[in-house]
């Protein structure tokens, strides 16, 4: 089932409450569609950008600042490349120059841009949208099993340009990281949601590697 059509709608909105120029909006909105529908993106798509918005959607009551956690949302992983190390960087500086030629003040552009980077290394904020952020973006750690497998199963195939015991080395020590976290989520509302299943998802899928 496609997802953009609801998607579209949300980013187009909250953009234009800061440019009128339709043209520009378009552009902005299938420049995301387009990379996010790149060939090979299994798990890092649209389906994942619909997934964070439906967990930041329950506590939108909580959130300072919607239209920048949207932003992000719909940036953070605007470039992926399983080869690269920087995709967090290009996404943010993606982010920063098209969102720099609306007339977004730069105070909420820079949070945009540090919400983005902060997905590289998913440590706790002191800025609690960020830490929302971040949790609903690690959501799908705290799934079912088979939510949780079927995602696995996707990372693999972004991921099929490695052979299977440096992709399971890799995986390994990504996964055993979380484990070794206090707690893997940084709000009182995904410890509450998603921790101890989370927990048994990544032991159960280092012990298949």
């Amino acid at each position: 089932m496609d997802k953009s059509p609801s998607l579209q709608i949300e980013f187009q909105h909250t953009i234009s409450r800061y440019s009128t120029d339709e043209t520009l909006i378009q552009s902005y909105w299938l420049e995301i569609k387009r990379q996010y529908e790149t060939a090979g993106r299994y798990y890092h798509n649209l389906t994942h950008l619909k997934n964070i918005l439906m967990e930041l959607n329950e506590i939108s009551a909580e959130i300072n600042d919607w239209e920048v956690i949207l932003c992000s949302v719909f940036y953070h992983d605007i470039i992926y490349d399983a080869r690269a190390q920087d995709n967090e960087e290009q996404s943010a500086q993606l982010a920063k120059a098209r969102l720099s030629k609306l007339q977004l003040p730069e105070s909420k552009i820079d949070l945009v841009f540090n919400q983005i980077i902060a997905t590289k290394k998913h440590q706790k904020s002191t800025d609690s949208d960020t830490n929302y952020f971040l949790d609903a973006d690690l959501s799908i750690l705290g799934k079912d099993w088979e939510q949780y497998n079927s995602y696995g199963q996707n990372i693999r195939k972004e991921y099929a340009i490695y052979p299977d015991d440096l992709y399971n080395q890799g995986r390994k020590k990504a996964l055993t990281h979380f484990l070794t976290l206090e707690t893997i989520f940084s709000t009182p509302h995904f410890q509450s949601k998603y921790e101890r299943q989370a927990r048994l998802n990544l032991t159960r899928e280092i012990n298949l590697l």
